[in-house]
């Protein structure tokens, strides 16, 4: 498989009264050609952050990458022009945001939105990128597209209007599709019908799909791959199958004891003791050794690199792990 986004020590920092704050703390990640990546964490982990620095929407300021490579079929984006920029955003790289109501514009029809940006990347007349909007909209399961051209956002329900960002984003066809909490909204049943939506797209159109969520029922059912962060770096990296069957960081296995089970005793939740500091408060050491069961004094003095495990199938940043594959 051949690499289209391959970020290599992306840093991401906030300038706030002087201080310097890493939101994004040397993020490591590769997306194949094809392949749908889940990133998931807490909030406050830097999922989105990564997001928007790939998109390159960090404010500036008081937000910059100050580090790092974001490289896109081999182009360093990092390094381009906001011109530049410009044309990949939307065409090349598409963006579903986690709220649709803030990201459509509510004084534009539905229509006017897609063929906006059909027009634009697309270099379509206003009839053409009519019709193909109206396409778009037949695509993701509406069935009276023409007459929704004409409809304003906000006479669409939560997943409907969910659906219309899917098909602006999909319009031009592009390479890398990232979505930031698509279903966080939406009801269970829509949920699935919007997940099933992004599969069948991504097969249809040999899309690759950054997908990032708190919810490990949405990444078991959706991703090949799934990378974990926490405070603002990448603590665990496996296929998913692999991560399910067999988490290895202490903070995944913590995750994946939240998930409620029906086999078990349901009079009490597990959960994570504690909370996700704020970048500015970042423990010295290994980020997650306040909260971890098994953190010991190595843990609080020095930060774990991100090491390669069985064989390099798998990366973990924890001595735990460390330490056992230098006696296996």
């Amino acid at each position: 498989m051949t690499a289209l986004l391959e970020l290599k020590n992306l840093k991401t920092h906030f300038m706030k009264k002087k201080a310097n704050i890493p939101a994004v703390d040397g993020v490591d990640l590769t997306i194949q050609k094809g392949e749908t990546v889940a990133l998931v964490g807490e909030s406050g982990s830097g999922k989105s952050i990564t997001s928007l620095s790939i998109m390159r929407l960090i404010p500036s300021p008081p937000g910059k990458i100050v580090d790092g490579q974001i490289l896109f079929n081999g182009q360093d984006l990092v390094t381009l022009t906001d011109d530049q920029m410009c044309k990949i955003r939307g065409n090349d790289i598409s963006m579903i945001f986690q709220e649709p109501m803030t990201s459509l514009n509510p004084v534009l029809t539905i229509g006017e939105q897609i063929i906006e940006v059909l027009m634009y990347h697309q270099k379509l007349n206003k009839s053409q990128a009519r019709t193909k909007a109206v396409e778009m909209l037949e695509l993701v399961g509406f069935s009276r597209a023409k007459a929704l051209v004409d409809e304003y956002p906000h006479r669409l329900s939560g997943g409907m209007r969910q659906r219309v960002m899917i098909a602006i984003a999909m319009s031009c066809n592009p390479k890398l599709l990232i979505a930031d909490e698509p279903t966080t909204a939406l009801d269970v049943t829509i949920q699935a019908q919007i997940l099933d939506l992004m599969k069948d797209l991504s097969k249809k159109y040999d899309t690759s799909i950054l997908l990032i969520t708190h919810d490990l029922g949405v990444v078991s059912e959706v991703a090949d791959k799934v990378v974990v962060m926490y405070c603002g770096q990448v603590v665990e990296e496996a296929m998913v199958e692999d991560l399910f069957d067999e988490p290895l960081h202490p903070y995944t296995i913590g995750l994946m004891g939240s998930i409620p089970s029906l086999d078990d005793d349901l009079d009490r939740l597990q959960s994570i003791e504690g909370n996700v500091p704020p970048p500015e408060h970042f423990p010295q050491g290994c980020r997650f050794a306040p909260r971890c069961p098994h953190a010991f004094d190595k843990c609080r003095s020095a930060l774990p690199a991100l090491m390669d495990v069985e064989g390099g199938s798998r990366k973990v940043r924890c001595f735990l792990h460390g330490e056992k594959e230098a006696t296996s």
